[in-house]
């Protein structure tokens, strides 16, 4: 069956064994073909069994068959010309071809029709499973309109979305949907984020606040002023995220697809052997007796079952996690989610709410404070850190008429410059220690989160800091343990403070002042122990660490294009309650392949001896390639239905 190939190249275009694979045809064409074929089947053993006429006989009988055949057979014939013109010879194709011509040969005229027919229902339903298994991945691919209004001297204009520019404003409608990313231009407006997050909870907006492609305004007219260009927006990225996905195969589909590479040539040779080997050991040699078998041989042997049901259970896999609003880049990724034995994760914006909100500004009393402030201020303009935010919001509008020079950030410590001929200093107490700086000892031993300021080479002060724990941070910890899974948590934030977190949300164990080498230092440790790791964080400062774990998870991924690029799974929301969905979705889309392996291996093996020993009819060898085919296609598409929770 090639139906899911068909079906599958419509998402990325792959240079593979099937580059000449026939092509789709419609399903009306399939169904209609099927139907005028059942009915002249029906007829022809109606006739045959029940009837009985005296001129349904000879060439008539013959002739009212191959018409049956010719809707159902004729194109796969024609496939099987086509895949050996491309030095594909050992094909489904084929195999079905050389089934039904001989079954012709030795007179078994319902069967050969039968074998095509039954191939040809198994391509309808096949083809159905299959845009199932697609859907949800669809919905996602359609969330850009084409066609966009844009003001132009406050008159609206209509335009094609991909010849918009930036600096442009588009003007959207309650219920319209946004094509590009932008930020809002006017004052609010409240909007659906199903499309990159998977939940359609509203989300407030304010003036200056980004928004995205698939977002949905949904009460007033609203205005956005156009920040990138079509084919770089946000959800481009997820889509050709999505679409690339099927060229990222698991294992156990390469192992499959090379397997049915020897298989089905060796299925060949053994049939050509179990019609023509008896005749110098079994006497009373029948020809035909044993051609039948060998062709009945060639039917069940099909690996159909195979080679479309284990794809299309990891493809399902793949969309039931889209589904969920989480992104995986390939079936190999699922499986590597279903195997892991550890997770490792980020604090700040994975399990805390990475919102950041001064608490208490302590200022040495040798020093103005408010000339302190205004210079952290400054300073923290030219970071991107979220504490900076948090800074802004406490210290009120930065002072630029102050002359800042030297400006340096250093990764894991924090940021140095000069002011007024000075060295300003903001950032943790190992910075402080590395310039010889001497600060009260008991500091260090606060459970909160402190930023140290030093001024001339002395020590000025504190901010402290808060970050609230994610709602959702216990639940996904409890989730992870009742799959046995080990829990650990990496952080450059104070030991004490990632203490306090872990013993909050449950984490076995924990590590804080840790440079981003010290977190790669701690990976390698763990992946020593032979463990499979899952490493989940922002997916940009720690890159290096995803690059050494078995399976890399971005949280929040709107924030950030870099995330995309980074990790192997992407969850479109700040919640951390979906990494344990995530594992939870692969370890059910490897069980179900598992099983969609031994159904194949384990009917085709029965009714192969079956056969083989003429136990067995064409009918039954029929159900043993189409049947369960089609029932481990039904058991690959289930995924589709389940609901997945952390309960």
């Amino acid at each position: 069956m090639s139906t899911l190939h068909q079906c599958c190249s419509n998402l990325p275009h792959q240079k593979d064994d099937h580059e000449h694979a026939p092509l789709p045809q419609t399903k009306l064409q399939l169904f209609s073909r099927a139907i005028i074929s059942f009915v002249i089947l029906v007829t022809g053993l109606t006739l045959d069994h029940y009837i009985h006429p005296p001129w349904f006989h000879g060439n008539v009988r013959l002739i009212t068959y191959i018409i049956a055949y010719i809707p159902v057979g004729f194109p796969v014939l024609k496939d099987a010309v086509t895949s050996i013109r491309y030095n594909d010879l050992f094909s489904e194709f084929f195999l079905m071809s050389i089934a039904s011509i001989g079954a012709f040969a030795i007179g078994e005229y319902p069967e050969a029709v039968a074998v095509m027919l039954f191939y040809s229902v198994g391509e309808i339903l096949q083809d159905m499973a299959v845009q199932k298994s697609k859907s949800n991945i669809r919905e996602l691919l359609d969330q850009r309109p084409d066609e966009i209004s844009i003001l132009e001297n406050n008159i609206p204009k209509t335009i094609k979305a991909k010849s918009a520019k930036i600096g442009q404003i588009i003007q959207l409608k309650p219920g319209e949907k946004l094509s590009l990313d932008g930020t809002l231009y006017s004052e609010k407006a409240s909007f659906n984020t199903a499309a990159l997050t998977g939940e359609s909870l509203p989300q407030t907006k304010r003036k200056g606040d980004v928004v995205f492609a698939g977002m949905i305004n949904l009460q007033s007219f609203s205005q956005v002023l156009i920040l990138k260009e079509y084919q770089d927006s946000k959800l481009s990225k997820i889509l050709e995220l999505v679409q690339n996905a099927a060229s990222q195969k698991a294992p156990t589909e390469l192992f499959i697809r090379k397997f049915a590479k020897v298989y089905t040539p060796l299925v060949v040779v053994f049939a050509a052997g179990l019609c023509w080997l008896p005749y110098f050991f079994v006497q009373n040699y029948e020809f035909k007796d044993w051609l039948y078998r060998s062709l009945i041989f060639l039917v069940i042997s099909c690996p159909c079952a195979l080679v479309i049901s284990i794809p299309l259970g990891y493809f399902g896999g793949i969309g039931a996690a889209s589904k969920n609003g989480i992104l995986v880049k390939g079936s190999n990724f699922l499986d590597r989610l279903a195997t892991a034995q550890h997770v490792v994760m980020d604090k700040t914006g994975t399990l805390t709410q990475g919102v950041f909100k001064v608490q208490e500004a302590r200022i040495e009393n040798i020093f103005n404070t408010e000339e302190i402030l205004k210079y952290l201020n400054l300073l923290e303009s030219h970071s991107s850190h979220p504490i900076a935010n948090a800074i802004h919001e406490y210290v009120g509008p930065i002072d630029r008429s102050i002359v800042i020079k030297d400006m340096e950030e250093i990764p894991g410590y924090g940021l140095k410059c000069n002011i007024a001929g000075q060295d300003f200093i903001a950032g943790n107490f190992r910075l402080l220690d590395q310039l010889d700086i001497v600060y009260p000892e008991e500091y260090t031993r606060f459970s909160t989160t402190l930023i140290a300021l030093a001024y001339g080479g002395k020590f000025a002060g504190y901010l402290s800091i808060s970050d609230e724990i994610k709602a959702d941070a216990a639940q996904a910890i409890s989730a992870l343990k009742k799959m046995n899974l080990h829990t650990t948590m990496l952080s450059g934030d104070k030991t004490a403070v990632v203490k306090e977190v872990a013993q909050k949300v449950g984490i076995e164990n924990a590590f804080g002042d840790l440079l981003p080498e010290g977190k790669v230092e701690k990976i390698k440790n763990l992946t020593s122990s032979n463990e499979s790791i899952i490493f989940v964080g922002d997916g940009v400062n720690d890159a290096p660490v995803i690059a050494l774990s078995d399976v890399g998870i971005a949280m929040g991924t709107l924030g950030s294009d870099a995330t995309i690029e980074t990790a192997d799974v992407v969850i479109q929301e700040d919640l951390p309650s979906k990494i344990p969905i995530a594992i939870k979705i692969g370890k059910t889309t490897r069980h179900i392949v598992r099983q969609n392996m031994l159904l194949a291996f384990g009917v085709k093996a029965l009714v192969l001896i079956l056969g083989a020993g003429g136990m067995a009819n064409m009918w039954e060898a029929v159900f043993a390639d189409v049947g369960v085919a089609l029932l481990a296609i039904l058991n690959a598409v289930r995924i589709q239905k389940m609901t997945f929770s952390n309960s």
